[in-house]
């Protein structure tokens, strides 16, 4: 390394861990990522895994980590307990837990949650929503973060006012692998693509008020009666899933939306808002959540000359 690393920080999932080092100015000088989330992590044990991520990248037993993400649940390394919304972003950063009983300095990140008639909550996100704030500097808008579980979030005066959750990315997996769709798309689930005809006719169907369910199993027979490729069965899918997502979230926005995406998340959710004639600004979704790991780094460890 060039520069010595100053925090440690890490993007814990239920299915993905993501760990970078950091200088005192957040520039990334080392990485390691890899399928221990949240069962394969609690089965070897927490401290084991993470202490031999940071080993493999030769970071100091004395260099603290700040955590983000589905190691702060209920069903995790220790459970840090959401903060209501509105909430200020920032201010979440102050009730990062701390991991009792080991030697290096860990903590974790609260979530958000919401209450009342559309009870809801982020564990993770929040992080990356306080990263895309800071990159953009905003203050009041619509932020949209595809994912597993997608989330919509109206920001007001720089607090987060409230928040949707699309479970798109699941439903996807789920019907592609597990439902009689997983004939039509076979091998291709990855293959879906923001220029097949299938994505784009998909998408304008739902936002005309069409039904995804009563959609869905047109992918079947398309199949059956038209030779539907997986690569079009999969982008079919794909836009009827996102655009069903674009067409609930689309009556909430009422302003530029920014969203918070990479790869292919990017590329596929950028066509569809697209599409649906929503003016929208691309932030990193890696570089946002390293970001607000970094800024929730910063505010506890000040880094010090």
């Amino acid at each position: 390394m060039s520069n010595a690393a100053c925090y440690a920080l890490s993007d814990w999932g239920t299915s993905r861990f993501r760990l970078w080092l950091v200088d005192c100015n957040g520039h990334v000088l080392a990485e390691k990522r890899s399928d221990d989330g949240l069962d394969t992590s609690r089965a070897r044990g927490f401290t084991e895994t993470l202490e031999g991520h940071l080993s493999a990248l030769g970071a100091p037993a004395d260099l603290p980590v700040i955590i983000c993400g589905m190691a702060g649940s209920r069903q995790g390394w220790v459970e840090a307990n959401y903060v209501p919304v509105p909430a200020d972003l920032k201010a979440i950063l102050s009730g990062a837990v701390r991991i009792e009983g080991i030697a290096r300095d860990v903590r974790i990140i609260p979530g958000l949650s919401q209450s009342g008639s559309s009870p809801n909550v982020m564990r993770g996100e929040e992080t990356q929503l306080l990263g895309a704030i800071l990159d953009r500097t905003l203050s009041n808008g619509i932020i949209a973060m595809p994912g597993t579980h997608s989330k919509w979030v109206t920001l007001e005066e720089g607090r987060a006012k409230s928040f949707s959750t699309y479970l798109t990315g699941e439903l996807y997996a789920l019907l592609a692998s597990q439902s009689i769709l997983r004939h039509s798309v076979g091998d291709a689930a990855t293959s879906a693509s923001p220029d097949h005809p299938q994505f784009e006719a998909a998408v304008e169907l739902m936002l005309s008020g069409k039904r995804m369910l009563g959609e869905l199993f047109g992918i079947r027979a398309a199949m059956l009666l038209d030779n539907l490729s997986p690569e079009g069965a999969a982008s079919r899918l794909s836009g009827l899933l996102i655009g069903a997502e674009i067409a609930g979230a689309k009556a909430k926005s009422g302003s530029r939306v920014t969203l918070v995406a990479s790869g292919a998340m990017a590329a596929l959710y950028g066509k569809a808002l697209h599409i649906a004639d929503l003016d929208f600004d691309l932030v990193d979704a890696d570089e946002a959540v390293r970001k607000g790991l970094f800024v929730a780094a910063s505010s506890i460890w000040p880094a010090k000359g």
